[in-house]
C-alpha cells in the first residue's frame, strides 16, 4: 500500500459478467455477509441452547441484551419497547462492524459515508414519520421553544434546521472517526515497521 487511505478502497473479489454488466462481488459487501451469519449463529444455535447456568457466549449475549435494553428503558421508557428489536440490531450491527473492522484487511464499513448517511437518513425521517402518525400536529411542537413570542421567526428555523443537520453531523462524526482512527493506526504501524527494518 502507498497510500494510509487505499485500505478503504472497493476491490472486486469475484467478477460476474453478464449481458455487458459489471456484477461484482466487492471486498465491501464481504462484512456484510459475515455480520449476517453471526447474526444467524447467535439466533438459532446459541439462543436454542440457553441454560441455566450460562457458557462465555450465552453470558455476552446476555449483556448486549440487558445493556441495549437499558438504554432503551432510560431514554424512552416502557413506551419504547415496542422499537426495542430495531434499535437492538442497529446496535449490533455498528458494533460488528466496528470489531470486524479491527481484524488485519478487515473493512471498515462504517467508514463509508454513503452507508451512514443512509442509515441516519432513514431512521430521522422514520422518527419524524413515527412522530406524526404517534402525535398528529401535536409533533411539532418539537420545533417551538419556550421562548418570547417576538423571537420565534428566528428561532423556529434554527430549530428545524438544527434538526435536518443532525442526520448529516451523526454520519459524518462517525465516518470521519473510523477513517481517521484507522489511517492513523495504518501510518504509525508502517512507520514502526520501517524503523526497526532499516539498516544501519
Amino acid at each position: 500500500m502507498n497510500s494510509p487511505l487505499e485500505q478503504f478502497d472497493l476491490v472486486g473479489i469475484i467478477k460476474f459478467f453478464n449481458f455487458g454488466l459489471d456484477f461484482s462481488f466487492l471486498n465491501g459487501i464481504l462484512p456484510f455477509f459475515v455480520i449476517l451469519c453471526i447474526y444467524i449463529y447467535f439466533l438459532f444455535f446459541i439462543r436454542l441452547n440457553f441454560k441455566l447456568i450460562p457458557d462465555f457466549w450465552q453470558i455476552i449475549c446476555e449483556n448486549v441484551y440487558k445493556f441495549v435494553f437499558n438504554i432503551v428503558d432510560q431514554q424512552v421508557g416502557k413506551k419504547g419497547y415496542v422499537y426495542f428489536p430495531f434499535v437492538f440490531i442497529i446496535f449490533n450491527f455498528i458494533l460488528l462492524s466496528n470489531l470486524l473492522s479491527l481484524i488485519p484487511f478487515g473493512i471498515a464499513l462504517t467508514s463509508y459515508i454513503i452507508l451512514i448517511l443512509f442509515l441516519s437518513i432513514s431512521i430521522c425521517f422514520f422518527i419524524f414519520f413515527l412522530g406524526l402518525i404517534t402525535h398528529n400536529i401535536a409533533f411539532f411542537k418539537l420545533f417551538i421553544p419556550k421562548c418570547p413570542f417576538i423571537l420565534l421567526p428566528i428561532l423556529i428555523p434554527i430549530e428545524i434546521f438544527s434538526y435536518i443537520i443532525r442526520m448529516f453531523s451523526l454520519a459524518i462524526r462517525l465516518a470521519a472517526n473510523i477513517l481517521a482512527g484507522h489511517t492513523l493506526v495504518f501510518i504509525i504501524s508502517s512507520f514502526s515497521v520501517k524503523i526497526f527494518t532499516v539498516k544501519f
